[in-house]
């Protein structure tokens, strides 16, 4: 099974944006796949309601009142959306029971300060140190041709930590998700450019 944290201490970061994305290509290439969704504002499992009938399925992972993450028999592939400010003892219980960890960050000086502190809390658990999670970050609604965007690779070059790919700006992210559908759910022809940007990222998870 494939188990998979979305995780970033800050809000509007992208993390059900990824969640769901990533929820659907692995539905489209028929595995069993668990969406689980930790924030209180539930936006993923929003999301899952108002998926159509007609697309891959995608099964509802309800946690728990414990708020331990326990994939479920059966499912090959485990997502799990997690809240702003999932540190301390919820993400250090919660990294002992994934394979993956992907962190999305937008490239704004404000953001960057905000994760410094959580790729040190990181770097420290044991889990980590043994090299028994892999951990890799996504630069969220990415200009380029932008300074900011530049500092990016640098900034994670402190930490060790790989820049997988950087996904653009896009309404087309908007558009299909209000619909309960993301990118992968839309023609080739229609998201080309956009599938490009997330195969890095999806070849990363499918390395053991």
């Amino acid at each position: 099974m494939r188990k998979i944290l979305i995780a970033n201490p800050k809000g509007g970061s992208g993390k059900s944006t990824l969640s769901t994305h990533l929820a659907t290509y692995f539905a489209w290439q028929e595995d069993a796949v668990m969406l689980g969704d930790l924030d209180k504002q539930h936006s993923s499992h929003h999301w899952l309601n108002l998926r159509p009938s007609s697309l891959p399925f995608i099964h509802r992972w309800d946690i728990g009142e414990d708020k331990i993450a326990r994939p479920p028999q059966g499912c090959q592939v485990a997502i799990l959306d997690t809240p702003a400010c999932f540190t301390g003892k919820k993400l250090k219980h919660v990294i002992s029971k994934v394979d993956h960890v992907i962190v999305p960050v937008l490239p704004s000086a404000f953001d960057l300060w905000a994760c410094a502190d959580f790729f040190a809390e990181l770097a420290e658990l044991k889990a980590v140190r043994r090299d028994e999670v892999k951990i890799g970050v996504v630069g969220m609604r990415v200009n380029p041709r932008t300074q900011s965007a530049q500092q990016l690779p640098d900034f994670l070059n402190r930490y060790d930590l790989p820049l997988l790919t950087c996904l653009r700006d896009t309404q087309l992210y908007n558009q299909t998700i209000q619909r309960g559908m993301t990118l992968f759910d839309l023609p080739h022809s229609k998201t080309e450019r956009d599938r490009e940007e997330w195969q890095p990222l999806i070849d990363w998870l499918h390395v053991r």
